[in-house]
């Protein structure tokens, strides 16, 4: 397929994925269950942490986190006590435990109550038309307040040759907004033309078969040049061609 063919195809499958069928065996169901914005991107970003390993696992395990944190994620940020931290200890999702799920409340509790949430931090820091800049910038503010230093494994840096596939999954959550009931938009002050797709084992595989993508590891450098293609075929929403990659690669045999 020549690239016009290959948008066209990408394009038809971005509507059979994109749409709120999705989010019924997607880990997005989890900020889903909230309203107000805060509690929205707080359980969007602890969700998309644990992001790895079967769907079902990952849904659950978010269920359990949110339960932990009384269902109202915002408040217990901002008000937890220790007893409160406690709780949390035995906590597991695979490598991701309770003093990691620790660690994240407190830093949460710092990035809220010293730079107004998680936004200003990636809005402030874009780069040479990238969020890649931002997320490195954001893990560095994120420990600021260190509780467990094992805890820095689970929040990648592009700069240190990452994917970052669940931060920039997490991003495009946020800050999406095309009215199809998936994405939440709810990042007025970042433009979609800047995120970068989500790269794991699923997209890159479907971009590799297409031949969108040459490099054979799913690494920051990948992610750098599936950007530049999928921005050739959408300079606007290019991380809209997410639902094509995963839904080809997760629901289809291609």
């Amino acid at each position: 397929m020549n690239k016009s063919d290959i948008k066209e195809f990408l394009d038809e499958k971005v509507k059979q994925y994109n749409n709120k069928k999705f989010i019924e065996l997607d880990p997005i169901q989890i900020p889903h269950l909230f309203k107000k914005k805060e509690d929205i991107e707080i359980s969007g970003f602890l969700t998309s942490t644990i992001s790895w390993g079967n769907r079902k696992s990952i849904i659950n395990n978010s269920k359990k986190m949110m339960d932990l944190l009384d269902n109202d994620p915002y408040n217990f940020v901002l008000n937890h006590k220790q007893k409160d931290l406690k709780l949390l200890s035995k906590y597991v999702h695979r490598t991701f435990n309770g003093s990691d799920l620790i660690q994240f409340i407190i830093s949460l509790k710092n990035i809220y109550k010293k730079y107004n949430g998680m936004e200003s931090i990636f809005a402030k820091n874009i780069k040479d038309d990238s969020i890649h800049n931002s997320i490195h910038f954001f893990k560095k503010k994120f420990f600021e307040v260190l509780y467990s230093e094992r805890t820095k494994k689970h929040v990648s840096d592009p700069y240190k040759g990452s994917a970052s596939k669940r931060i920039n999954m997490f991003l495009r959550w946020m800050v999406r907004d095309d009215n199809n009931g998936v994405d939440f938009g709810l990042w007025k002050s970042i433009d979609k033309c800047f995120l970068s797709c989500p790269l794991d084992v699923h997209s890159g595989n479907i971009a590799r078969k297409l031949g969108m993508l040459k490099r054979m590891q799913n690494d920051h450098k990948a992610v750098v040049e599936l950007d530049t293609f999928l921005r050739d075929l959408d300079k606007n929403d290019p991380v809209k061609y997410d639902f094509a990659l995963f839904g080809i690669g997760v629901f289809e045999k291609f």
